[in-house]
């Protein structure tokens, strides 16, 4: 037997292919479906247990290494007669599992050398890439794997994305819109050209062409529509269309999966910017908070806990101060491949996450500011992690202090520069440029077009 892409699998049971090519179609297209395979969890097939591993750990929570635990146990039990390609997978994931992050994905790399058609595998290699900040890493991922498989509208989009993270503009778009061609309902792909977009400053562009593309967002798992949507509020907040991009987050971003991590970082990330960018967001960071207070202990990702941290303290819960306790404590002890992130990055970062959502904004500046130049090591997008820059910034800006001023105003003008049609930086230089005593940041700036 094989699987939709042509890769043999070794089931028990003839009929858990289906379940299978459910959880390997649904992966790499973002689809919902791919929770499917759980309902073959009865056939003890190694694959289809290390396929329903994949969705325990995917929960990134602090038990689900451990509700995956028994599925890969099945698995590595079973391991004699899966074939190659599928033991790689197993002893992939469960060095995932493990925290071992490095050499799941050196044994992702293999694999895409070896099967480069196994695009599950090619999926989570690359998420594993992004989560460690290894841009190049993720984009060799898809390149090893196009001669095989261009025919799959996914590996364009994978490759997209890996091209935009390395700053690969135009090989970026140019892959975007190759997969949405072949089909148009590739939401990763529409992602990664909402990135190029977004980075090129082309907002009004950008906002149409995610609009545009939206009404394809159906029957996707819950990450992928908010956070597509996600990509449409920051393009409404630079176009200071405040309304729409609250309505945005009230209808789109938060409530689809409150449970689930992604959901609620995307959620503290926007009402973040919001704030950022002036716009009053009202009693949501509470509702909100309810649901950040249970990841006081996940430690999954540092990237997750210090949003989950900054989500804490803008609500002012005392939790936030308890998170920064455990992530302090856990640091030193976190697994080897991640440790650096967490204690270099993560430690400086959240004591300025929390200096700033109280206030202190000369710590802020001191904290972010170490961590900053390592940003790139918890992982993220460069989207993404722009919301800890926008923080410091705000933070120089709010200072008082002058020479935090004049150093707001030299990364602030660079923006305005390469987003001439952001009304949200021009809000922000017009203020510095006030509060340093010269003329109207229009004189420097490039005109702003009409977002309409």
């Amino acid at each position: 037997m094989q699987d939709s892409l042509g890769n043999p699998v070794s089931l028990t049971d003839a009929a858990s292919l289906r379940a299978v090519n459910d959880f390997v179609e649904g992966f790499i297209a973002c689809e919902a479906r791919a929770v499917d395979v759980l309902a073959a969890a009865q056939d003890e097939s190694p694959i289809v247990q290390a396929y329903c591993a994949t969705l325990h750990l995917f929960a990134e929570s602090r038990d689900a290494a451990s509700n995956a635990r028994p599925f890969l146990e099945r698995a590595r039990a079973g391991a004699a007669r899966a074939s190659s390609r599928e033991q790689r997978y197993i002893a992939a994931v469960a060095a995932w599992a493990d925290g071992d992050i490095a050499r799941a994905i050196a044994l992702h790399q293999e694999q895409a050398r070896e099967h480069p058609r196994d695009l599950a595998s090619l999926k989570l290699g690359q998420y594993h890439c992004f989560n460690t900040g290894d841009c190049p890493g993720m984009l060799r991922l898809a390149l090893a794997a196009l001669p095989a498989a261009a025919d799959v509208p996914y590996l364009h989009g994978m490759a997209a994305f890996g091209y935009e993270q390395c700053h690969l503009m135009r090989e970026a778009e140019a892959s975007a819109r190759r997969a949405i061609a072949m089909e148009r309902k590739e939401p990763w792909a529409h992602h990664a050209l909402g990135h190029v977009m977004l980075t090129e400053g082309r907002l009004a562009e950008g906002l149409a062409f995610m609009q545009e593309v939206s009404g394809t967002w159906v029957e996707l798992n819950s990450f992928m529509v908010t956070h597509n949507w996600w990509h449409v509020a920051l393009f409404l907040i630079d176009l200071g269309r405040d309304d729409e991009a609250l309505a945005v987050y009230d209808r789109e971003v938060w409530g689809v999966v409150k449970d689930y991590s992604q959901d609620q970082i995307g959620a503290v990330s926007l009402l973040a910017r919001f704030e950022l960018a002036g716009i009053d967001v009202g009693e949501r960071w509470q509702d909100l908070a309810a649901y950040l207070a249970q990841r006081l202990n996940d430690h999954v990702l540092p990237f997750l806990d210090l949003q989950y941290l900054y989500g804490l303290a803008r609500a002012g819960r005392p939790e936030a101060e308890a998170l920064l306790r455990n992530i302090e404590a856990y640091a030193p002890r976190a697994p080897a491949s991640t440790r650096a992130a967490w204690q270099r990055v993560c430690v400086p970062a959240a004591h300025g996450l929390l200096a700033h959502a109280r206030g202190d904004f000369g710590a802020t500046i001191e904290s972010m500011g170490q961590a900053l130049p390592r940003l790139m090591e918890i992982g993220g997008s460069h989207a993404q992690r722009d919301l800890f820059e926008q923080v410091f910034l705000d933070a120089l800006i709010r200072s008082g202090i002058e020479a935090a001023m004049a150093g707001a105003q030299g990364i602030l003008q660079q923006q305005v520069n390469g987003q001439p049609e952001s009304l949200r930086l021009r809000r922000q230089a017009d203020a510095v440029y006030t509060a340093l005593g010269l003329r109207a940041a229009g004189r420097w700036a490039p005109a702003a077009k009409d977002p309409a």
